[in-house]
């Protein structure tokens, strides 16, 4: 398995690496300049370092972060495959819960959906995104998606004002396809990003019958409109009040600019004499006459599901699956920073509380009494108010995995502190004393592997409260900023729009899936890992 890693490791780092030189960029495995932009940026925009970062050669230096990090992945890769080179065999012991785990079925079939989930989440903009995957245009190829360059409208013939800026590629398919021309817009399954991509308004068909107004087999009860483009449907030209089927209350009209211009009052169908107010150029009749759809329903958002949105829109106009998707991006990315930091300092930490004691044990336990008496949510409020608004937009996920991690890491220090000062006392950690095993040595080969049983139980179980603790933050506005896509968000959106009851369901129903998943992985880990399931007693 280590082998295996270390092979991805090095696979994935040398493909970043030749793509990244070659201007083009890779989901997943370009996360080494991701992170070595991300951080440069942070450091170039803070204050605190800008007065030390007079010198070009430091600015320089920062610009290749990303190389630097990438390049440590490959050589951590190249480690592993060399340290497990050779036939790599578990312990009895090892193989006896592997097999357990696999026999039981709900926490294996558990681990397979969410290693496949944790794959579509790693394809990135090639499943999701309103960005082309290729364009074939005057016989060339391009992909936008995969470049790091910014396309222009002006390379794919667009004039005007969308020239010079980056062109709607949905828009641009969909004129190409009108105009029957050979050139080719190739998009991802779901091609709208998860946020930043608002759909002003959707419209729904309906059906005229002998002057009565129906939606499917029902009588139509609500507003219809007639728009100037259905592709727009946020521009109407006019709009009724409908009830059973008839036109019955207000109506309205608008010119080309969306300006008011019309009025009148409808009882029962028939128009009340008198009523109309027309304050438009020319005779009403011509405006009233004036091209446009037949009547339709026009959903402002949140609008309901339909078939171009399977799952509807949310309150700004995102798609919701892709909203949905986005969210569990930023948990898998949240998951995979914030368990081997906080594992890292807590095993550590316990580890050494245990096998030293002491005075380091004691003060050790005094700090982490008082870090654990602070409260929890005003230090974020207090954070999330004081940081800087660009630096919060930018990198607001990171600022708030790095505070659940500042206060994460204590729950299992008194769990390794335990292990650690029972096996201390083993014969075998007196041994390598004796024979003069160093203390890093007795804690990284004797102390922890010994121990592991308590990380592995345990990591699930912190996946679930992470993902519990940022849909909170989130729910409650003290969270990631609004470009973020996140699951908690879109659970207070549904309570603040009760009207659309798919927005409160879909987030809820992502959250528990998520949860009962991984929580049968770690109450399958935690059985599997039980030692009375191999011990037996006389």
């Amino acid at each position: 398995m280590a082998k295996l890693v270390g092979w991805i490791l090095m696979l994935g780092a040398t493909l970043a690496g030749v793509a990244y030189y070659n201007d083009f960029r890779l989901p997943a495995v370009g996360w080494g300049f991701q992170v070595g932009d991300t951080m440069a940026d942070v450091i170039k925009n803070w204050s605190i370092f800008q007065q030390h970062l007079k010198a070009d050669w430091t600015v320089t230096a920062l610009d290749y972060l990303g190389w630097a990090l990438t390049i440590l992945s490959w050589v951590l890769g190249a480690w592993l495959v060399a340290s497990f080179s050779g036939a790599t065999r578990f312990r009895p012991l090892t193989l006896r819960r592997m097999q357990r785990f696999r026999e039981i079925k709900r926490g294996y079939w558990s681990l397979v959906i969410l290693l496949l989930l944790g794959f579509l989440a790693s394809l990135d903009f090639i499943l999701v995104g309103s960005e082309a995957l290729a364009i074939r245009h005057k016989g060339q190829w391009t992909f936008p998606a995969f470049t790091r360059t910014i396309e222009k409208g002006e390379d794919y013939g667009l004039e005007g004002e969308g020239a010079s800026g980056p062109p709607d590629y949905g828009q641009l398919q969909a004129d190409w396809k009108a105009a029957k021309s050979d050139s080719l817009v190739i998009m991802p399954p779901l091609p709208y990003a998860p946020t930043g991509d608002a759909i002003p308004a959707l419209s729904t068909p309906l059906k005229e019958e002998g002057g009565v107004l129906y939606e499917g087999k029902r009588k139509f009860n609500g507003y219809a409109s007639k728009v100037y483009d259905l592709e727009k449907p946020e521009f109407r030209h006019l709009s009724y009040r409908f009830r059973d089927g008839l036109r019955d209350g207000r109506a309205e009209g608008w010119d080309e600019n969306q300006e008011r211009v019309y009025g009148a009052t409808y009882r029962e169908g028939k128009l009340v004499i008198g009523s109309e107010s027309y304050s438009g150029t020319g005779p009403v009749d011509r405006f009233l006459a004036r091209e446009s759809s037949e009547l339709v329903r026009v959903h402002f958002q949140p609008a309901p599901p339909s078939r171009e949105h399977w799952l509807g829109t949310t309150a700004q106009g995102y798609d919701v699956i892709a909203y949905l998707y986005g969210g569990l991006q930023a948990n898998f990315q949240a998951a995979l920073v914030y368990i081997p930091l906080v594992y890292a300092v807590g095993v550590t930490i316990g580890l050494l509380m245990g096998y030293f004691g002491g005075t380091f044990d004691l003060i050790v336990q005094r700090v982490i009494e008082i870090l654990s008496n602070i409260p929890f949510l005003f230090v974020v409020m207090i954070i999330s108010l004081s940081v800087p608004a660009r630096m919060k937009e930018d990198y607001g996920l990171w600022i708030i995995v790095g505070i659940l991690a500042l206060f994460g890491w204590m729950g299992m220090t008194y769990l390794m502190r335990t292990a650690a000062l029972k096996e201390k006392a083993r014969d075998y950690v007196a041994a390598s004393r004796v024979m003069g095993a160093s203390t890093p040595r007795i804690l990284t080969k004797h102390l922890l592997p010994n121990s592991v049983s308590i990380v592995v139980t345990l990591v699930p179980f912190s996946i679930s409260g992470l993902v519990m603790s940022l849909a909170s933050l989130d729910y409650l506005g003290f969270g990631v900023p609004t470009r973020y896509a996140t699951w908690g968000k879109l659970l207070r959106e549904g309570l603040e729009n009760l009207s659309s009851p798919w927005l409160a369901a879909t987030a809820f129903c992502a959250l528990v899936i998520l949860l009962i998943l991984v929580t049968f992985v770690g109450e399958a880990v935690r059985e599997a890992f039980d030692p009375k399931k191999f011990s037996f007693y006389k």
